[in-house]
C-alpha cells in the first residue's frame, strides 16, 4: 500500500510559482494496478518522482508500506565513464544482492538488452536506444512490489517493443503497476483503476474507463476553445472579428488550463536537461513548451480584448497608476530634504507620469462606461 497524504509540490522559477501539484491525498492498495491520466504538464511524472522517492514534496507526504521501483527504464542515473557492466553491478550491489544474485542480474540485463559487445564499453558512447534497453532489462532485473512506469513501453525498434512489453506484462501479473502512458490500449491493459491529475488535483476513478471518459470530455472542451482560436484567426464579417461575442468564461478557463499545463510541461523540460535526456525527448519537450507559450499570449490578448477582459486590465492598470503616484508622493514628503534638486527632478518627473497614466485609465475606463 501507499499512501499520500496533504501532498504539495511546485518549482521556483522565474515565471512564478504555481503549484504544480496541491493538496493531494490518495490511498493505493496492495494489488491495484493504476493509471495515472491528464495533459501535458498536468503533473503526472512529477507525482510519479514523488511516489519513487526521486524527489521530495514542499508539503505532506507519501508513505511506501511496499518496495517501489524507480522509474522503469529510467536513464538518468547511469555512470557515463562506466561500461553497462559496470553499472549493471553496481545497481545489484546497491540493492543489496549478493554474488550470486548479482551475476544473475548481469546476466539477465545483458541477454535481455541485445547490445552485443558494446556491454562493456562505456556508457558515454551508447545511443539513446541502446540506453533505453539497458536501462529498461535493469529496472525488469528486480522484484518489486510496485513497479513505477513513465511511457516505459515505447523504447526500441518494433521487434524489441514487443519483447520489452511481453516481460512487463509478465512482471505486472505478479506485482502492481503505478503507470503513465499516452496510449490508452495499455492502459486499458494494464491498469483496473484510474487517477485524473488536473489543475494540481488528483481524482480517483474505480474504473480505469471513467477516467479516461472525464480526460476526453476535457479535451473535447479544449478543442472547442481551439476552435475559438480558429475563428478569431479567420475574423468575422467585413471588420474583423466582433470581440464582443467572446464567451468570457471559456476564455479564462482556457487561460487557466493553458497557465498550468505551461507551467507543468516547464518543470518537465528542466528535469529532462538536467537528467540529460535523449536530445529527441528534450527537443520535443521544448516545442510542445513554446506551443503553451504561444497559447498562453494569445489568451491573455484574447480576454484583454473583450469587453469585460478589457475593463478588468484598465482596472487594473489604474490601480498601479495610483500606487505610482502615492509611492513617488511619499518618497517627496519622508526624503525631499535628503534628496538632491536632481534627484527630487526626477521623482517629480515620476509623479507626473505616473498622474497622466492614472488620467488616461480614467477616461478609457469612463468610455467604456466601466468607471464609477
Amino acid at each position: 500500500m501507499i499512501e499520500i497524504k496533504n501532498l504539495y509540490k511546485r518549482y521556483h522559477n522565474h515565471h512564478g510559482s504555481d503549484w504544480v501539484l496541491k493538496d493531494i491525498n490518495l490511498t493505493i492498495p496492495t494489488g491495484v494496478s493504476v493509471g495515472l491520466i491528464g495533459r501535458n504538464g498536468a503533473g503526472k511524472s512529477t507525482l510519479l518522482r514523488l511516489i519513487a522517492g526521486m524527489d521530495t514534496p514542499d508539503k505532506g507526504e507519501v508513505i511506501r508500506h511496499s518496495r517501489v521501483s524507480w522509474p522503469v527504464g529510467l536513464a538518468g542515473g547511469m555512470q557515463n565513464n562506466m561500461t553497462g557492466r559496470q553499472n549493471v553491478k553496481f545497481v545489484a550491489r546497491a540493492q543489496g544482492c549478493g554474488p550470486k544474485e548479482v551475476k544473475r542480474v548481469i546476466e539477465f540485463v545483458q541477454d535481455f538488452a541485445e547490445i552485443g559487445e558494446a556491454f562493456d564499453e562505456p556508457v558515454r558512447t551508447y545511443s539513446s536506444g541502446m540506453r533505453s534497453r539497458l536501462s529498461f532489462g535493469l529496472s525488469l532485473s528486480f522484484d518489486f512490489d510496485v513497479y513505477i512506469s513513465d511511457e516505459a513501453t515505447a523504447v526500441g525498434d518494433r521487434v524489441f517493443k514487443a519483447k520489452a512489453q511481453k516481460l512487463f506484462k509478465n512482471k505486472i501479473g505478479q506485482a502492481s503497476l503505478i503507470m503513465v502512458s499516452h496510449g490508452e490500449g495499455i492502459l486499458r491493459d494494464l491498469c483496473k483503476v484510474g487517477v485524473y491529475i488536473k489543475e494540481g488535483s488528483a481524482y480517483w476513478y474505480d474504473d480505469i474507463e471513467d477516467a479516461i471518459a472525464a480526460y476526453h470530455k476535457d479535451v473535447d472542451l479544449e478543442k472547442n476553445d481551439n476552435d475559438l482560436l480558429s475563428r478569431v484567426d479567420e475574423g468575422v464579417g467585413d471588420n474583423g472579428f466582433d470581440y464582443e461575442t467572446l464567451p468570457v468564461k471559456e476564455v479564462r478557463r482556457s487561460l487557466k488550463y493553458v497557465k498550468n499545463s505551461f507551467s507543468g510541461i516547464g518543470q518537465l523540460l528542466r528535469v529532462a536537461k538536467s537528467e540529460s535526456w535523449p536530445v529527441a525527448e528534450i527537443n520535443f519537450i521544448a516545442a510542445l513548451y513554446n506551443e503553451e507559450l504561444e497559447k498562453l499570449n494569445r489568451y491573455s490578448e484574447l480576454l484583454y480584448k473583450t469587453p469585460e477582459g478589457a475593463l478588468q486590465k484598465l482596472e487594473g492598470d489604474l490601480r498601479q497608476a495610483e500606487h505610482k503616484v502615492k509611492f513617488y508622493t511619499q518618497v517627496i514628503e519622508k526624503k525631499g530634504d535628503s534628496l538632491s534638486d536632481e534627484e527630487k527632478a526626477v521623482v517629480y518627473k515620476a509623479i507626473e507620469m505616473a498622474y497622466d497614466d492614472k488620467v488616461k485609465v480614467k477616461a478609457k475606463l469612463e468610455a467604456l462606461d466601466g468607471f464609477d
